[in-house]
């Protein structure tokens, strides 16, 4: 898929309120640089080729307030690695990044790995089901949920259908379904989980699930940006207000990093749905001490 050509603006548009950008992802440069060859291969060409510490810079010296740092392990072994990287780049942006531990399902001591995590102070986990190709009714999830939930640490989980890939080992539309997470949400109630793309292709169905539980949120990455064919624009107005986060999945996005964000400033929603949107939510559910 192309990149969408289009002018950039220089900062957070005037009008809005402060925004915490909840999707963002940072990685070693080696793993980044593989991310991004598999972009260029399998999905959209990446406008953002910014090493880690360069894309939270971009970011916060454009207005961004503070930042969520989202990662992935995509095989076992590797996630306590990922998880001292992510503690080390959270203090050396104190009171600016928030960052998430990964885990890969199913690896051993698992649940040691998410707890040593929370113990370096991440502040929640990060699962993506196509690429690690986990069913998230699965007995070895158990133990993940579990620890999470213990530890009143919300996790992030890609369920959603899409964006696919043919080159994914596992099919997402048979372990990615909207009734699998609402066994997971009646299971364990005290278990944090934002859903992110809205639940894409599952819109209606996720827009409903949010209506229903409590422990449900869901981000609103990539879905404002006109990127993807979409039966019907989304209308936010329509969503429980206080259960919709922004993010933008910078910097793997394939046009202008405030693209989102000038959507929300002319379509709204506006006043306080629009800051519980950019802002309080995510302050909420990750516990983003925002500074003033």
């Amino acid at each position: 898929m192309p990149v969408l050509e289009g002018d950039e603006g220089p900062s957070v548009p005037e009008d809005l309120p402060p925004v915490i950008d909840a999707h963002v992802h940072i990685f070693p440069e080696a793993l980044f640089s593989a991310i991004w060859k598999w972009f260029d291969q399998n999905a959209w060409q990446i406008r953002y080729k910014l090493s880690s510490s360069q894309l939270i810079d971009f970011l916060l010296s454009r207005g961004i307030r503070h930042i969520v740092a989202l990662q992935y392990a995509h095989k076992p072994g590797i996630s306590r690695e990922l998880n001292k990287y992510m503690a080390k780049k959270c203090k050396e942006y104190p009171g600016q990044l928030t960052g998430l531990a990964t885990v890969f399902p199913g690896e051993m001591d698992a649940d040691m790995i998410l707890q040593e995590a929370f113990d370096m102070g991440l502040k929640g986990l990060k699962l993506h089901a196509h690429v690690q190709c986990f069913d998230m009714n699965s007995e070895y999830m158990n133990i993940i949920y579990e620890c999470c939930a213990g530890n009143n640490k919300p996790i992030v989980m890609h369920v959603g259908r899409e964006p696919k890939s043919k080159v994914y080992n596992c099919d997402p539309y048979e372990i990615c379904d909207a009734k699998k997470l609402e066994i997971v949400l009646k299971t364990f109630p005290a278990l944090k989980v934002c859903v992110p793309h809205l639940g894409f292709n599952e819109l209606e169905a996720y827009r409903k699930l949010i209506e229903r539980y409590d422990n449900l949120w869901l981000d609103t990455t990539m879905m404002l940006s006109g990127y993807f064919k979409l039966e019907e624009e989304i209308d936010l107005t329509r969503y429980r207000e206080d259960r919709v986060i922004y993010g933008s999945d910078f910097p793997n996005i394939p046009y202008a990093w405030d693209r989102e964000l000038r959507y929300l400033l002319q379509k709204g929603p506006f006043n306080d749905r629009l800051e519980a949107i950019l802002f309080k939510n995510a302050q909420e559910l990750f516990g983003v001490n925002l500074q003033a």
